[in-house]
């Protein structure tokens, strides 16, 4: 049940986008369409599946002081094999996708999986975490750019939808209308999921700076003092 939980995790309860809110920058360039947002989705997925394995594999050879380069180093290596293979096969996805395909080489969501699980954890379990982290990426992109597509074009998957053909809402395939259902989507997860945003702690015990000001200086410290 737990390794079941490493791939589970990142589709709903840990998904980078909608939880996370991590890979935001591609997530609102790619999500105007259903296509560019599935060849998103898989590149990323491929790419941190194997990078996840790699670092995994290496994790007890590489040196901490510099295993950031290093696992950039690998990344960069994946993100530019898959580059090659889009470019010869599928050359309209990578004219789509433009800047945003080599960029996956910064996503926060493969550098962040890198350091926190797979630097960490077995080959098996890592190969599971960037399945699970892969597909929730994959739905979320696939979930906005069907609300904006159909709604804010009038078409899916490039094909017309009657009468939204005609009466669609231009914005929602703008930047703003991005960012209307990103937020949109989060808001629903928060409310309807399992996950609760954690309340942050904004007295002293919270604060980095309270052992330097002596916990006298903001109203709650004065408040602890007086006690």
């Amino acid at each position: 049940m737990k390794t079941l939980q490493h791939f589970s995790k990142g589709i709903i309860k840990e998904n980078p986008v909608l939880v996370l809110v991590l890979g935001t920058c591609p997530t609102l360039a790619t999500s105007t369409s259903v296509l560019n947002a599935l060849g998103m989705g898989a590149a990323a997925t491929i790419v941190l599946f194997f990078s996840n394995i790699l670092i995994s594999a290496l994790r007890k050879v590489i040196p901490d002081k510099v295993r950031i380069p290093c696992y950039i180093v690998l990344i960069a290596g994946l993100v530019t094999a898959v580059q090659m293979l889009v470019k010869a096969y599928a050359p309209d996805l990578d004219q789509a996708l433009g800047i945003y395909l080599p960029l996956i080489v910064v996503n926060c969501i493969i550098l962040g999986r890198a350091e926190m699980f797979a630097s960490k954890n077995r080959v098996f379990d890592s190969a599971l975490d960037a399945l699970g982290m892969g597909v929730g990426f994959t739905l979320a992109l696939f979930l906005m750019a069907t609300i904006r597509e159909v709604f804010g074009n009038g078409t899916f998957c490039g094909m017309e939808i009657p009468v939204l053909a005609d009466n669609h809402i231009s914005i929602l395939t703008m930047a703003p209308g991005g960012f209307f259902v990103f937020g949109i989507l989060i808001a629903a997860v928060n409310k309807f999921g399992k996950h609760k945003p954690r309340k942050k702690d904004f007295g002293c015990a919270g604060c980095p700076h309270s052992e330097v000001c002596g916990k006298g200086t903001c109203p709650s410290g004065k408040e602890a003092a007086d006690k």
